[in-house]
């Protein structure tokens, strides 16, 4: 009987893709995948660490895979281990911490911690590392899109984020090996690849002569792949000369992330952003100036230490006047051993809870609004996967990121179809795909 091995990825989808990487190993090593609410021999936990509440779901995952095997090997992965190996190791069961580097090796820790029954700490020094670690896929548990990693760690330093210490500097991945990898996807049936990072507007810069713009410009030629999805960005790297090239690439979706963190000139300073507020706006506009149907999400941080009332009212209006189309809100949480933690004027968690109650009611108000200005138009949907216990539902997204459910008496997953929109409903919008 082949052994089970089941794994639990929390955080961002470079986590995702890591674990994809990892799966792959396991497989190509005779393990059963299993869901990680069932048996199996091997449980690994990939980690986040970008808040407290990270920390915390990092821990009950692992000690929910004790308890469902008490003499199965555990393995805690990913950014967590990689900052706080020690504490994990004095989890029940946990035989195995391993960080951001060596995961090609996992099964090999694996089995030797299976052939001495001791554990192992094997978390290196991420802060030297400057190479990308190559770890391809095969294959993905989605139908329709793929996440592929193309850059590793972060230079940036934002006073709040631990994210630096837990993946280290820079290292991007070389632009044949992204094109490889998603050519085998891409014959494999995948239509749309989102390409991600720990901080990707750095891609290139560790290789002297490639940048963003021209892996976008590579993986547009492939044939197969119809859309470009980006992960999260910078905006200063949004400048005109990267418009003037982007503006003639059809595959790449008219959505972008871009991080604000806060709508406040002020704060921004104390997180060590290296933009303001009016060099935001512009990058927004130049984005609108190339499609008027541009989807901008973005993340805001409340809570940061030394946020006056004055500076979050700043930051609500801010918001509202860029009018993004969804906005991630989260509160603001100390991380040891990066400079705001130290901050004085720490700001009280039901002050960081009602600033985060009324950016959220703001954020859906206005992504109300933006789906509402799509209705009675026709937008290409692709559609991802079928409703759940809805036979004739299938739901889908729009280039510019609007989540659309309309019906079909036949499979359409997997198919871009024009559709009219017609309704918001819920946080989706209902529409009917329509005939030739």
């Amino acid at each position: 009987m082949n052994k089970k091995v089941s794994f639990y990825t929390l955080g961002c989808k470079v986590n995702q893709y890591d674990t994809h990487a990892m799966m792959e190993k396991f497989v190509d090593a005779g393990y059963e995948i299993v869901d990680f609410d069932e048996f199996a021999h091997v449980y690994i936990v990939n980690t986040c660490t970008v808040t407290h509440i990270s920390d915390r779901k990092s821990r009950q995952m692992l000690r929910r895979a004790h308890r469902r095997n008490p003499d199965a090997i555990i393995g805690a992965v990913g950014c967590y281990a990689q900052t706080d190996a020690e504490s994990l190791l004095t989890i029940p069961g946990i035989k195995l911490v391993l960080g951001n580097i060596d995961r090609h090796n996992i099964v090999d820790y694996i089995e030797k911690v299976e052939k001495t029954g001791l554990p192992i700490n094997g978390v290196g020094n991420i802060m030297k590392e400057g190479v990308f670690e190559e770890t391809p896929i095969s294959s993905y548990s989605e139908r329709t899109r793929v996440v592929i990693k193309v850059q590793e760690g972060c230079n940036q330093f934002c006073s709040y984020c631990i994210i630096p210490y837990a993946r280290g500097p820079i290292r991007s991945r070389q632009v044949e090996d992204v094109v490889d990898e998603i050519k085998r996807l891409a014959s494999a049936g995948f239509k749309e690849v989102v390409l991600t990072g720990i901080h990707i507007t750095s891609y290139g810069k560790d290789l002297g002569n490639v940048e963003l713009i021209d892996l976008i410009e590579s993986v547009h030629q492939i044939d197969g792949i119809e859309r470009i999805r980006l992960g999260s960005l910078e905006p200063n790297y949004i400048d005109e000369r990267f418009v003037s090239r982007a503006k003639s690439l059809h595959k790449l979706c008219a959505h972008y992330h871009l991080s604000l963190q806060s709508g406040s000139d002020k704060t921004l300073k104390r997180m060590r952003r290296r933009y303001t507020t009016e060099e935001y706006k512009q990058v927004v506009a130049r984005l609108r100036r190339m499609n008027s149907n541009v989807s901008i999400t973005t993340d805001i941080m409340v809570g940061f230490p030394g946020e006056t009332k004055a500076e979050f009212e700043e930051s609500m209006r801010f918001v509202e006047d860029i009018s993004f189309s969804r906005i991630h809100v989260f509160q603001y949480s100390p991380r040891e051993g990066t400079p705001a933690a130290t901050f004085e004027d720490q700001v009280q968690p039901k002050i960081k809870a009602q600033r985060s109650e009324r950016l959220i009611e703001l954020g859906k108000d206005l992504e109300t609004r933006f789906k509402k200005r799509f209705i009675d138009r026709c937008e290409s949907v692709l559609f991802e996967q079928k409703i759940s216990g809805k036979d004739d539902l299938y739901e889908g997204y729009t280039s510019n990121y609007i989540k659309v459910v309309a019906k079909s008496d036949r499979d359409i997953q997997n198919e871009i179809l024009p559709v009219s929109l017609y309704k918001v409903k819920d946080n989706a919008m209902a529409g009917s795909i329509k005939t030739q």
